[in-house]
């Protein structure tokens, strides 16, 4: 397994999401959410038909920032999780992504 640095993690704000493109060879692009210290990386990819999560650059969570929220259909998902609790897709999830914090930036997993 290799590593891929996503960001540093003080780009991404306590209690948003951040999204990043795909990377080279792939077609989904990756969105993270932070929580304190624990960011949590899934596809940017709603199951229901596999369009992406966001309606605006970095725009993933609902108005309360307690859920995912896909744009198009209106899911949501728990961050924790990626658990689908409301929509069209419920009872699904979103696929998450191994990654860590380490030394104040955010790598995933690639491979």
């Amino acid at each position: 397994m290799t590593e891929r640095l996503l960001c540093r993690l003080d780009e991404i704000e306590d209690g948003e999401a951040k999204g990043f493109p795909a990377p080279p060879g792939a077609f989904i692009g990756l969105l993270a959410v932070r929580q304190g210290g624990t960011v949590r990386v899934y596809l940017n990819s709603c199951p229901h038909i596999g369009v992406p999560l966001d309606w605006a650059p970095d725009e993933f969570l609902d108005a309360t920032g307690t859920h995912i929220q896909c744009a198009t259909h209106g899911a949501q998902f728990r961050i924790a999780d990626g658990y689908c609790v409301k929509g069209p897709c419920m009872g699904e999830s979103l696929e998450p992504v191994p990654s860590v914090v380490r030394d104040g930036k955010l790598f995933v997993e690639e491979g």
